[in-house]
């Protein structure tokens, strides 16, 4: 490749040359997003494949998803910049200086560690799955956060809050919080909750009158 370059170079005039030197890199960045793109997509259909065949947990799908994105498409970034000019030794410094902040702003600030290690025990006790009801209950008899899981990934689990007062909002809880509180889970459609009902007097029965038929 470098000696068709050089041939190349040899053979173009001096303008064409810059422009060259413009083309080349571009063109193969944008074939390393596309070769990207392509991998990732046929990845995530053979995990759709597996999954349906084997009947596995969409939480296993979802976060299988994730990984294979992150490390394609993270392999495809430092592969361009290296097309672009920017040496491995520069990368590795910026990445592990980056990390070296991350530990010490997210995980000491945020429990950040805490959160992903609460998110491995969810998927595998299987405390809840998505789509289902969920309620942090604060005590026995004050009514917590609930809605419906919607999304769980490393740090955040968000929930879907139903009822026409909270229609289209949702909740972002930490993934530690589900282990400091009971948790109450409900399959499939929302129920009606027991605080909804509770202090809610029986309706009154019909008078006997009403009850007797009239005479013909």
């Amino acid at each position: 490749m470098n000696k068709f370059l050089q041939t190349l170079h040899a053979r173009l005039p001096d303008w064409a040359v810059a422009w060259l030197d413009v083309l080349v890199p571009a063109t193969q960045v944008a074939l390393i997003v596309l070769a990207a793109w392509l991998i990732y997509r046929f990845v995530r259909r053979v995990i759709r494949r597996i999954t349906t065949a084997y009947g596995l947990p969409v939480e296993v799908a979802l976060v299988t998803r994730r990984v294979i994105g992150f490390l394609v498409y993270g392999g495809a970034l430092l592969w361009s910049l290296e097309r672009l000019g920017v040496s491995g030794t520069v990368l590795w410094t910026a990445f592990t200086g980056f990390a070296a902040v991350g530990a010490v702003a997210f995980f000491a600030a945020w429990s950040v560690l805490s959160n992903i290690f609460c998110a491995l025990l969810i998927f595998t006790t299987r405390m809840f799955r998505l789509y289902d009801y969920v309620e942090i209950l604060e005590n026995g008899e004050k009514p917590g956060l609930k809605g419906r899981v919607v999304d769980i990934n490393l740090v955040y689990t968000t929930l879907q809050e139903s009822g026409t007062a909270a229609s289209g909002t949702s909740l972002q809880l930490p993934n530690s919080l589900f282990f400091q509180r009971a948790v109450r889970r409900w399959h499939g459609e929302p129920p009606v909750l027991p605080a909804e009902t509770v202090g809610k007097a029986p309706p009154p029965a019909p008078p006997a009158e009403a009850q007797e038929s009239p005479a013909a």
